[in-house]
């Protein structure tokens, strides 16, 4: 069991996702002992889309759990997406935009919200009837995930 456990947490922490760079934080709850709880926002480059970026914010749990790296953060999140130069989609790029949509999206972001089996995750989705990109923000855990979402749409447009 010890093993399978930690071929797990091995498999998430390689997984492939997009890594974010924290853009800042604000205090939420004062802690006596440990950091505070905080909301942060973090900043990412689709990975493939280029001139595609989105930034998140979520909360992050403080104190004595959170200092040590076993505090749960909770299942909230929101994000935005923006096109910031010209975006051009390819034949090929399309397509396989489209048969990862049909396929439930691509994840290409995820954060550890707690020790081992929960994390936020940022699926993309491409709307083809719009010509528009669509980012989800949503949280899962081994069990049971979270209903709690939010979206951001990036219309491809001339720049």
């Amino acid at each position: 069991m010890t093993r399978l456990l930690a071929l797990s947490a091995l498999a998430w922490l390689i997984s492939g996702a997009a890594f974010a760079d924290e853009v800042g934080s604000v205090d939420t709850v004062w802690k006596l002992l440990g950091p505070d709880h905080k909301i942060v926002i973090e900043a990412f480059d689709d990975p493939d889309i280029p001139n595609v970026s989105c930034w998140v914010s979520r909360p992050k749990a403080g104190g004595i759990k959170g200092a040590v790296g076993l505090a749960e953060d909770p299942s909230y999140g929101s994000i935005a997406c923006r096109q910031r130069g010209p975006v051009t989609l390819t034949a090929d790029l399309r397509e396989k935009l489209e048969e990862e949509t049909e396929d439930g999206g691509v994840k290409i972001f995820k954060a550890r919200t707690s020790p081992i089996f929960k994390t936020m995750q940022v699926t993309r989705m491409f709307d083809t009837k719009r010509d528009t990109l669509v980012y989800l923000i949503w949280s899962d855990r081994l069990i049971e995930g979270s209903p709690k979402n939010a979206v951001s749409v990036v219309v491809i447009a001339p720049w």
